[in-house]
This record gives structure tokens, C-alpha cells and sequence, in this order.
């Protein structure tokens, strides 16, 4: 017997891929996600730094304008919406895996973060946004003395 490791998050997504076309099957086109009237969600990396705070999101075929970022107390909001292309007459799809509709992403900010100070730039379908931390929240150095 040989034992392997489980990955649950890989082995879903074929059941998520077949759950998907069965609900297409049946409901025509879109996914379980549309159906629950979830939507689509932009891949985010989020990560820190002795400087600040970056949050990085995926949102392909979407132009500047397109894309809403707010802050709201401690609460940062990205949203936006994936307007689908039009079919072109005669067109007929044999796998739709792009999604398409609004999406909102929501990211509570910690009390070190300089909200006020918070920027964000878009390019290649990739948001950037940064808050720096404030000045009582970076690390320092700290030199020990020899006595």
C-alpha cells in the first residue's frame, strides 16, 4: 500500500468542472457559481512588508475605469464588472469557461495601515493597490550597547 498525499483544493476542481457542465446541461448556459448567484471572484494575492500593506488582483479584460476601489473605515472594497462579449451570429460554443457579471471583493484593513495614504494603478489586467503602514507600526532597529 502506498500512501500519497490528499490536495482536496486540486482534487475539487474536476467534481467543480463536472458540476458545472451538469448545471449547463440542465440550465443552460453559466456555471454552479452564476446559478447561486455568486458570480465571479478576481484571484488576489495580499502580503506586507515592513512598509506597508499590497494587495495584488487579476482582472483581465477590464479597463481602469471599470474597476471601483473604496475605503470604508477599516474596510477596503474592490469592485467591478466583466461586461460578456457579444456572440457573433452563427456561433456556437462548445465550452464557455470564462466568467463574466460584477464581482466585489472585501479586505478589512489592520489600525496600523495609513488608509488615507492608500494608492492604486492598474496595468495588464493586473490592480495594484498599497497602503503604507504607519510610522508607529514599522519595525525598527534597535542597536545593543556592550557595557
Amino acid at each position: 500500500m502506498e500512501l500519497t498525499p490528499w490536495k482536496p483544493i486540486k482534487d475539487l476542481i474536476p467534481l467543480r468542472k463536472e458540476i458545472d457542465n451538469l448545471f449547463k446541461r440542465f440550465l443552460g448556459e453559466g456555471s454552479i457559481a452564476e446559478a447561486l448567484g455568486e458570480g465571479w471572484m478576481p484571484s488576489v494575492d495580499v502580503s506586507e512588508t515592513d512598509e506597508g500593506f499590497f494587495i495584488r488582483a487579476e482582472i483581465p479584460g477590464l479597463e481602469a475605469g471599470d474597476i471601483d476601489v473604496s475605503i470604508v473605515g477599516d474596510r477596503l472594497t474592490i469592485k467591478g464588472e466583466k461586461r460578456k462579449e457579444e456572440e457573433k451570429s452563427g456561433e456556437h460554443f462548445h465550452s464557455v469557461e470564462r466568467y463574466y457579471g460584477s464581482f466585489q471583493r472585501s479586505f478589512t484593513l489592520p489600525a496600523s495601515a495609513q488608509s488615507e495614504k492608500t494608492e492604486a494603478s492598474f496595468e495588464k489586467g493586473v490592480l495594484k493597490i498599497s497602503i503604507p503602514k504607519s510610522e508607529e507600526a514599522k519595525s525598527k532597529s534597535i542597536k545593543v550597547e556592550v557595557r
